[in-house]
């Protein structure tokens, strides 16, 4: 019966359904894109099944008259193969048989005459593969692109392999196709392996009959009376031959527009350049909710991509927080997270985060129809190694030992040598960046390899045998770096910290390296020594601790210097234990045996760095009188020093000394004369890991409230937050904030913005893992609850935090919140705990010499004793003993307290005259803090007894 015009035989196989008549090609009932000869050729060879037909034969079946070199034939069964989906060795559609010719290989399915789908434009079909369904992320970029092209002739869309470009290019395609009349071109070089072809590529996409063997002449005649955009992809390895040649088609061609991706630009006149960046990542927070994790573009990507192979997703909190991680873990490449999302519905999303450990992933795989470079991570950067020259590869396999960003004086440092110079270095370097192998980043320049690549350059490297060597060389880069770093301490903290805190992660890794089995001991305790100011400079005194802890567990007694290394470490383990972790008790012993080393080797800023020590562990341990003595030692050393930053420090020193053991005035002027000299300051102290300026003035600030001058302490506290939030320094920014902020607005009465500085306090302690101070925020906070009218909430919660705190709670600073608890067991109508641990508290401070509040507490007492009948008539005693020791100390503020609570005895029995004299002697001598809280109320009192009277 003869065949009807409508009706096409199709030959089916696989997946795949070939309408030789209607020359379509689908799969799975969808069409696909094939360029003519491709079909051609698979029609032959389709209609041949099991037979070999010969390259000649095939050649002439498909260009009949016309001359075609087996290079044309090879591409084009390329191409198809790549349409098919065949992945060499392993085709099994089209075989090649060595020397004989092709054979399609595959079992067909019985013929049937079936409807050919309705055809299309040939050009359309031909020219642009399908775009994708839906593009995330990159609607701004295509907008941008599309637009450029109205602009430019000639733009490249640059960036790592995976990061998208192709989809974006044949979107822009497909959006500008109208445009173009439908003369839009797709020319894949990927396949392409003889860069000689180019031309030939070219010339077949747009349908030209290659037969000569130059067939630029030919393909400048077709396309110059024509809008023609050319699609240029993945031509990152034919660029020698296709850089001149597309330059010479711009400049030939008039109507025509090119839009190239490649991982390097061509480099060639008249091109723009669009660098691809990846999909934005969530940032690293842990207040970010679900809906602000999927409003990232990665994000979108992952749970999309996941949703497609699984149906929709809901995100629990904990699931959009182990996205956002993964998103940022794959440097938001598109092709990594979508290699990643296929993984969930095997392994889950927290399954899969954890894979993310494992080199395994780089040879996860993805969609079988995608082009093979990019069905793994592993195929998609063997791609780009394979291009790269000998020098490059080397280069990229070492820089792999660096984790994060790194200088460019980093990499040379570490990857040149053994072959390399500097300058052969430096251009291979810049040839990796120019091939987004390398991502710059950063006002000052710094390099990162994207952790996909630098995973698998690591793998390289560990194959090359070089890796040992190229970790010492980095682990010693370091070294050197930080012994330098030590030397410039003069340089602001921002500015010191700009320069040297980024190679944190860096560090890590190379003491993490060191301390290996195959590491190198000796120069990882030398890192750990060198490494120390910067970890007290960031306020990781945990980090630093743990560090000194293994350094000084394989110090072996015979090295070189082994006493000076050892009190280099013991002094940063002494003080990590005791800024850190408020765990004085373990401090002072290793910062003993720092003092005896520093004496041994004469170490006049080791000496002075262990007597700072020593003296700041007396006053954590409530050995005040000795926390003095070692002041005074420290001043005589201070006094030979021609540093003049050591005097300073002594001061400062002896201040707090005086401050706490109740000598306010004396206090004040020591601390003034650090004040005055700060100007003079011009690097910081060596011996000491707060900011100077700054911390010298929360202290003033103390001394100046309890002298009776509250504006001014009020004023200098708020200042002084600003310098050390501009500052930095997360340990001097807790200090500032607990020693005078939270404090001072305390004591003035105003518990909102004691309440504010308090949980901003919580907050930076808890995130920078400074303890002592987490847990002072903790009670200090509990206790605001309770004296702002809440007592049945915050009392438990204050009891609560003291007793977490542990032997925390001996240090000076919770000697107010001890007292407050107290007190707040009074208003709880528990008088007899009250007194209980008045009484405690107050046998602390004897044994101590701790007196600074003690005039407050003795107050306390007083106002406990009201409450009991049997104890009330020894109140006033009270009252009178704590005004006495505050007038002694030179503290007003205490005075002012106890003329309160003794007006208001004085007021009950009526002797409203003795009340009236009592306040107004002491107010008398208070010039500032009218709008304290205390201040308020005496004055409110003078008034109600004139009044009175």
């Amino acid at each position: 019966m003869p065949e009807d015009d409508h009706q096409d035989s199709v030959i089916s196989f696989g997946p795949f359904r070939l309408f030789p008549k209607s020359r379509l090609l689908e799969k799975d009932g969808a069409q696909l894109h094939i360029g003519g000869r491709a079909l051609d050729i698979l029609i032959v060879l389709a209609k041949r099944p099991g037979e070999v037909v010969g390259k000649r034969e095939l050649v002439k079946s498909i260009w009949a008259d016309v001359h075609v070199d087996e290079g044309s034939l090879r591409f084009h069964v390329a191409a198809l193969r790549k349409v098919l989906g065949d992945a060499g060795k392993s085709a099994r559609y089209v075989v090649n048989v060595p020397g004989r010719g092709y054979c399609f290989a595959a079992p067909l399915a019985h013929p049937a005459s079936s409807a050919a789908p309705a055809p299309v434009q040939a050009a359309a079909r031909a020219s642009l593969p399908p775009s994708l369904a839906r593009m995330i992320g990159r609607d701004d970029v295509i907008d941008r692109i599309s637009s450029g092209l109205s602009l430019h002739r000639f733009i490249t869309v640059v960036g790592p392999g995976g990061i998208g470009k192709t989809a974006v290019a044949v979107t822009v395609a497909h959006r500008r196709s109208a445009d173009f009349a439908g003369q839009v071109f797709f020319i894949d070089f990927g396949p392409l392996r003889d860069p000689t072809l180019v031309a030939t590529a070219i010339a077949s996409a747009v349908g030209l009959a290659v037969g000569a063997d130059d067939p630029l002449p030919a393909l400048l005649a077709n396309l110059q009376d024509k809008r023609t955009l050319l699609i240029f992809d993945s031509c990152e390895h034919v660029l020698e031959i296709l850089a001149p040649l597309a330059e010479r088609l711009i400049r030939d061609v008039p109507q025509l527009h090119v839009l190239a991706t490649s991982r390097e630009s061509f480099r060639s006149e008249g091109e723009r350049i669009f660098r691809l960046f990846p999909l934005d990542c969530p940032p690293r927070r842990d207040d970010l909710g679900v809906g602000e994790i999927l409003a990232y573009p990665a994000a979108q990507l992952f749970v999309d991509r996941i949703a497609q192979g699984s149906g929709p997703l809901e995100l629990s909190r904990e699931d959009a927080s182990l996205v956002a991680d993964i998103c940022r873990r794959l440097d938001g490449i598109a092709l990594a997270i979508e290699l990643a999302a296929s993984r969930v519905n095997a392994y889950g999303i927290a399954g899969t985060a954890s894979l993310l450990d494992s080199r395994f992933s780089l040879q996860w795989r993805g969609r079988r129809t995608a082009i093979p470079r990019h069905q793994t991570l592993s195929a998609a950067l063997d791609w780009s190694y394979d291009l790269l020259s000998a020098s490059e590869g080397t280069i990229l396999r070492r820089l792999s030992v660096f984790v994060g960003s790194f200088t460019p004086e980093a990499a040379a440092a570490v990857a040149s040598g053994d072959g390399l110079s500097p300058s052969e270095t430096s251009e291979a370097i810049d040839n990796l960046v120019t091939k987004s192998l390398i991502v710059t980043s950063g006002r000052t320049l710094r390099y990162r390899l994207l952790d996909m690549t630098r995973t698998y350059a690591h793998g390289k490297l560990a194959a090359s045998g070089e890796e040992r060597h190229v970790a010492q060389r980095h682990a010693e880069y370091f070294r050197h770096l930080l012994t330098r770093a030590e030397t410039e301490t003069s340089a602001p903290l921002h500015a010191w910290l700009n320069t040297y805190a980024g190679e944190l992660d860096n560090v890590r890794a190379a003491l993490d390296w060191a301390f290996s089995a195959d590491g190198n001991a000796a120069l990882g305790i030398a890192l750990t020594a060198a490494t120390v100011t910067l970890w007290v400079r960031l306020s990781l005194f945990a980090e630093c601790r743990e560090r000194a802890r293994t350094a000084l567990a394989v110090l072996d007694d015979n090295v070189e210097g082994v006493d000076r290394l050892r009190m280099q470490l013991l002094a940063a383990l002494g003080w990590s234990l005791m800024y850190g972790e408020g765990r004085a008790r373990e401090a002072r012993p290793i910062l003993e045996a720092t003092h005896e080393l520093a004496d041994r080797l004469d170490d006049k800023d080791f000496r002075l760095r262990a007597l700072w020590g020593l003296c700041i562990d007396q006053f954590n341990n409530g050995e005040f009188g000795k926390a003095r003595a070692l002041a005074d030692r420290f001043t005589i050393i201070a006094a030979s020093s021609p540093d003049e930053t050591d005097l300073m420090l002594a001061d400062r020193l002896m201040a707090v000394a005086l401050h706490y053991l109740g000598d306010q005035t004396d206090a004040a002027i020591r601390i003034d004369r650090v004040n005055a000299s700060l100007h003079v300051l011009t690097e910081k102290p060596k011996i000491f890991p707060l900011d100077l300026g700054v911390s010298t003035q929360y202290f003033r600030a103390r001394i100046l409230w309890l002298r009776g001058s509250a504006d001014q302490a009020l004023e200098l506290a708020a200042r002084n937050i600003e310098e050390g939030r501009a500052n930095g320094h997360a340990l001097t920014f807790c200090s500032v904030l607990g020693q005078s902020a939270c404090l001072l607005n305390f004591f003035a009465g105003d518990y909102d913005a004691a309440k504010r500085h308090g949980v901003e306090l919580l907050g930076h302690a808890d995130r920078h893992a400074v303890r002592p101070w987490s847990l002072w925020a903790r009670a200090f906070n509990a206790m605001i609850i309770a004296r702002s009218g809440d007592i049945a909430t915050g009392l438990p919660l204050l009891r609560e935090e003291l007793e977490r705190a542990g032997d925390t709670r001996f240090l000076p600073r919770f000697l107010p919140l001890l007292g407050e608890l107290a007190a707040c067991f009074g208003e709880a109508g528990q008088t007899d705990r009250g007194l209980a641990a008045i009484e405690d508290v107050l046998k602390r401070c004897d044994e101590r010499q701790e007196r600074w509040y003690l005039p407050e507490l003795i107050r306390i007492k007083g106002e406990l004793m009201l409450r009991d009948a049997e104890q009330s008539a020894g109140a006033e005693a009270c009252f009178r003993e704590a005004m006495a020791i505050a007038a002694q100390q030179g503290a007003n503020f205490w005075q002012l307290r106890c003329a309160i609570s003794i007006a208001r005895i004085k007021m009950t029995q009526s002797r409203k005259e003795e009340a009236a004299d009592v306040l107004e002697a002491v107010c008398k001598q208070l010039t500032e803090g009218a709008n304290t809280a205390d201040l308020r109320m005496a004055r409110g009192l003078i008034t109600q007894l004139q009044r009175d009277r």
